[in-house]
């Protein structure tokens, strides 16, 4: 199976790519633009937020990367 190629560079990502919002439960939340440890880059968030079970309301913590498929590979600038 062939590899998906990225359709940015990494200039352009660092430039052009902004917050997006995500919600979880109801409740938006940002996911900051990020270039990751490994060298590929996309959106990252983390937060706290309540979610209801059964009518009783707990605490939990949310964690997310939407990484964009194949900037790993891209050349580092």
């Amino acid at each position: 199976m062939a590899k998906t190629t990225c359709s940015v560079s990494r200039a352009e990502f660092r430039e052009k790519a902004k917050a997006i919002k995500v919600e979880v439960n109801g409740i938006p939340m940002m996911a900051e633009v990020k270039e990751f440890s490994t060298g590929s880059f996309g959106w990252y968030l983390s937060g706290k937020t309540a979610v209801e079970i059964d009518g009783k309301t707990v605490s939990v913590q949310v964690g997310a990367n939407l990484t964009v498929i194949g900037s790993k590979e891209l050349p580092k600038e």
